[in-house]
């Protein structure tokens, strides 16, 4: 008599099996991040330069009417880019970090895991000698 249990575990686990052979990771590109990230230092640098600009333009007119679109256009550009310049920059350096920090683990725990098993080993090996001396 089969268990119907059994078998519709095993179906289970062989579509699990399928699906984990079908999924794709993409690698990430390299060269594509180097550039987000440098962009994410360089825009919030030029965004506090459009920002300064269009302040030392807009106090050099004594009309409040000319005042308001210099600052608009240049404060809140400037703002924008230093908004997500910002957010690229500590996305993709947080990126690497944790890459670097989940790497580390691995290794890590890699490590450890031949520690328990060579611990394992010697006291398997232990408890056959003594039963042997028996």
């Amino acid at each position: 008599m089969t268990n119907p249990l059994s078998s519709d575990a095993t179906s289970a686990t062989d579509r699990l099996e399928v699906g984990v052979q079908a999924l794709t990771v993409p690698e990430p590109l390299a060269e594509a991040e180097t550039i987000l990230l440098k962009a994410g230092v360089a825009m919030p640098l030029i965004g506090v330069g459009l920002m300064l600009v269009a302040w030392w333009s807009a106090s050099d007119t004594p009309y409040v009417a000319d005042q308001i679109p210099m600052l608009i256009s240049g404060g809140l550009v400037g703002l924008g880019m230093v908004l997500i310049g910002t957010g690229l920059f500590l996305r993709y350096s947080l990126t690497r970090l944790f890459r670097f920090w989940l790497a580390r683990v691995i290794v890590e725990q890699q490590t450890q895991n031949d520690r328990v098993v060579a611990a394992l080993d010697s006291i398997e090996t232990a408890i056959r000698e003594s039963r042997l001396n028996r």
